[in-house]
């Protein structure tokens, strides 16, 4: 397995530093539509790709969400950034999380864009079944992005994030950190932690919309707030990326 600092750029040159961690169907790219709304000269944002997805899409890992924790640590690092927020988008959630854990004097504060919570996400057989066999089927995939947006988009735009979904990712790398997000339990190590931490959810996102958070996320983390985009569904960074970097940037720069 490599050591080397994984593939990511960064947008901006503020002084509110964050790490970007994406999605489980995306890569860094998936942020290009939210990127044209930040403001560099208030933030500084590094994107990272995972191991296995966009240009880390060859490098082999464990693909769990303590590697992806590990190695966006190892990027502040490279940055020399001693402290930093973290943006998980969904699976990008966890790891944020873990993250916090690892290292709390450095991670000031987490957004949560959708976010799998640190009890993970578990799926009954019939959908245990839809996801994992997503990673060979790009039906599944289609199946499973137009039911979390809440059925709202046509074809063509669902078949843009498939495709891309399949060619910036590995099919290895996908399947193996299904297992990683929707899994592991470690919500007892995060309760009550008051690091600051924002959440935004999609009106159109069925299962990690603002019902989740509250049985999750809100319990767990004391200085935590919750703010509901009503345009969007689980891919706010693409369905309504301005609204999100107003809430992004407003909670930063508090």
């Amino acid at each position: 397995m490599t050591h080397r600092v994984l593939p990511y750029d960064v947008h901006g040159e503020g002084p509110g530093r964050a790490l970007v961690l994406h999605n489980w169907f995306g890569d860094r790219t998936s942020f290009a539509p939210l990127r044209d709304h930040l403001d560099g000269a208030a933030g500084t944002y590094a994107f990272v790709d995972c191991r296995g997805y966009g240009e880390a899409r060859d490098i082999e890992g464990a693909y769990t969400m303590e590697e992806v924790a590990s190695d966006a640590l190892a990027v502040a690092d490279d940055l020399g950034w001693e402290a930093f927020s973290v943006i998980g988008h969904s699976m990008g959630g966890k790891a944020a999380q873990l993250m916090l854990l690892d290292a709390p004097d450095r991670v000031r504060s987490v957004i949560g864009i959708s976010p799998v919570a640190a009890s993970g996400f578990p799926l009954d057989g019939e959908t245990w079944e839809l996801f994992a066999g997503a990673a060979d089927s790009p039906a599944n995939r289609r199946a499973i992005i137009d039911t979390t947006t809440g059925g709202r988009y046509d074809d063509a735009w669902l078949g843009a994030l498939v495709d891309r979904s399949v060619n910036r990712s590995s099919a290895t790398a996908f399947r193996r950190y299904l297992d990683s997000w929707s899994g592991p339990d470690f919500h007892e190590r995060v309760r009550d932690n008051t690091t600051p931490v924002l959440l935004v959810v999609g009106a159109h996102d069925p299962a990690l919309g603002a019902e989740a958070m509250e049985a999750t996320w809100l319990r767990w983390y004391p200085n935590a707030r919750l703010e509901v985009l009503k345009d969007a569904g689980h891919y706010a960074p693409e369905e309504t990326p301005g609204p999100l970097a107003e809430a992004i940037e407003a909670f930063l720069a508090a």
